[in-house]
């Protein structure tokens, strides 16, 4: 085991922690950890083949993503809760829409263009090229919807922006498990970016509304097939 996952990391460039990281993760993810099942070092280590010290730096990783909570004794999965979730939804959306609202109703607020011009250059980029079905491409997309409230100007809004996403990352991460999610998050926050641009706010908002909304349809329904097969473990 130690072989593989040495010859895995260093195919991919990546340092031990990383690759035994995404291992675990996808697991999580996938209910193949149940809800209850305890995860240590030492059984962790030997099944991989490899120190603890990458175990740890991975473990330490997913309790940050939300995945993982520690125990007296080693780390186990966290069940989410559907309601908290739709509750941050709803604030997530407020304040993103927030954003384009202000602009909408205050002349004297307008968006900040070299901004978001750089953020379409990096999404049209992205449509090029889009990246492999993967989770983590949940951090990107938080930078898109950063930038965007960003660009209207209203600092706090965007620190309690930065402080729902750390909430909800860890039950995002299943948005970008379906499949064409990445390609279709793509298109579309390159139209709320053109929509923006051209100062069509009252389009840009519609697109907005319809794309977190959207989002959220497809996060509730993983989560929830995602805690069915992890609590198959307590039956």
């Amino acid at each position: 085991m130690s072989t593989r996952i040495a010859t895995l990391a260093d195919a991919a460039g990546k340092p031990l922690r990383d690759v035994v990281y995404a291992a675990l993760r996808s697991e999580l993810m996938n209910g193949d950890i149940k809800f209850g099942e305890r995860l240590t070092e030492p059984k962790l280590s030997a099944r991989f083949g490899i120190s603890r010290t990458p175990i740890r730096e991975a473990l330490t990783v997913l309790c940050s993503d939300g995945l993982l909570q520690r125990e007296e004794y080693g780390f186990s999965p966290v069940r989410p809760s559907i309601p908290l979730i739709r509750d941050l939804y709803e604030l997530r959306i407020t304040l993103e829409l927030g954003g384009l609202q202000r602009a909408m109703t205050n002349p004297a607020v307008s968006h900040d263009r070299e901004l978001l011009e750089a953020e379409r250059a990096a999404w049209l980029e992205l449509r090029a090229d889009p990246p492999e079905q993967e989770p983590g491409f949940v951090v990107r997309d938080e930078e898109f919807h950063v930038t965007l409230l960003t660009a209207a100007g209203n600092t706090e809004m965007v620190r309690a922006l930065k402080a729902v996403n750390s909430r909800i990352r860890h039950v995002r991460m299943y948005d970008f498990m379906v499949n064409n999610r990445i390609e279709t998050t793509i298109a579309e926050h390159l139209g709320i970016l053109e929509a923006v641009l051209a100062d069509e706010l009252s389009l840009a908002y519609r697109l907005l509304h319809t794309h977190i909304g959207e989002s959220l349809d497809v996060v509730l329904e993983r989560v929830t097939r995602a805690i069915a097969a992890m609590s198959l473990a307590t039956d």
